[in-house]
């Protein structure tokens, strides 16, 4: 491997005021998205949803990376050209999600019995050293394996995180040795009903476990993204933590646990609503003089706006585009801890496909 090759890579991945949007969502995730809008989940309207993000103006002043999904990789858009194409020339680096799902977790191996577990697995291990020598062909530059962590009585469990994070390091080795730089991804899931406390312990255990085994392998961390979650309470509680908390309880596990040499981390949403992820990475992103760079890597907290304001009609593309540009520049703001509320105020949907300034 080619560290100082994947360290350049790395860090045009987390450049100050840039983030990597998360364009990698399954068919079957696109297709609860399509639901919300009443479009029917086709390949072509997945291509034409695809084409909306990724062909917006300018979108390269606030975003250094796209997580691809494979049927995208292999897509070309309306004019002909191949969405890594469209990437390239924005200065957009192109990246791939190689991981294959989840399964029920069994502390004794393979699927829990009568798929009754909590916990989960990430499959794909199996042929991810020929799927990310296709990718590299296609052009891809970096990818992403996600794992899930469950918060619950009795869990995480000692031996699911520690799977998890095997499987992580065991995924990030074969990515370097591809010349790809691998984007780890262990999610606290949001959903429960457990405190920021509870959230907070369980996401230093999950740190502390992926780090020890990313060392074991002998993963290059300057040339490796973390992709985790922002410490919060879970939805089930009904609290709204004030991004003054999650920032302060967040810095409390990567001070703690984040190897100083790690290229970067690029959180993800998780379920925050759009204006929620910007003002908790703002408030992380006030804290200066951090070892690492701090950004975002969101899906629904970067599509959201736009997939309803596009609705599947090609006459509200230009809307569309204008209101995803509009919180790609929110976030990369708050990436540098310059974000704030007033700036909202100003981004008014118009009528007939504008985005105007009140």
């Amino acid at each position: 491997m080619n560290i100082a090759e994947l360290s350049k890579i790395a860090k045009q991945m987390v450049a100050p005021g840039k983030g990597i949007l998360a364009a990698d969502e399954s068919m079957n995730t696109v297709g609860k998205r399509f639901s919300g809008i009443n479009l029917e989940n086709t390949e072509d309207n997945r291509r034409a949803f695809r084409e909306m993000l990724l062909t917006a103006p300018g979108e390269g002043q606030y975003i250094a990376g796209v997580i691809l999904f494979d049927e995208t990789i292999r897509q070309k858009t309306s004019t002909g050209k191949t969405f890594v194409e469209v990437l390239n020339a924005e200065g957009i680096l192109p990246g791939i999600k190689v991981d294959q799902g989840l399964v029920d977790f069994s502390a004794e191996g393979g699927s829990a019995s009568g798929g009754g577990s909590k916990e989960k697995i990430t499959k794909g291990l199996d042929g991810l050293a020929e799927r990310l020598a296709e990718y590299v062909t296609l052009g891809a530059k970096f990818c992403k394996w996600r794992s899930v962590i469950t918060i619950g009585a009795n869990m995480p469990t000692d031996a699911n995180v520690r799977q998890n994070a095997k499987d992580l390091a065991a995924y990030a080795l074969e990515c370097q040795k591809a010349g790809l730089v691998p984007m780890v991804e262990p999610e606290v899931l949001i959903e429960g009903d457990h405190t920021i406390e509870q959230a907070e312990s369980a996401s230093e255990k999950v740190l502390t476990a992926l780090f020890e085994e990313l060392a074991v392998a002998g993963v290059a961390l300057e040339g490796t993204i973390l992709k985790t979650s922002m410490v919060i309470s879970g939805k089930g509680t009904g609290v709204l933590d004030t991004p003054e908390a999650v920032a302060e309880a967040t810095l409390r596990v990567f001070t703690k646990i984040l190897p100083a040499n790690l290229a970067g981390q690029a959180f993800l949403s998780g379920g925050q609503s759009e204006l929620q992820a910007t003002a908790n990475l703002n408030a992380i992103n006030q804290t200066k003089n951090l070892s690492w760079p701090l950004t975002f890597s969101f899906a629904r907290a970067l599509q959201d706006g736009a997939t309803k304001a596009w609705g599947g009609k090609i006459e509200n593309l230009n809307l569309a585009q204008k209101t995803f540009l509009h919180r790609a520049k929110m976030n990369s703001l708050a990436s540098t801890g310059q974000y704030s509320e007033e700036l909202e105020k100003g981004f008014v949907l118009g009528q007939g496909g504008e985005a105007s300034q009140d």
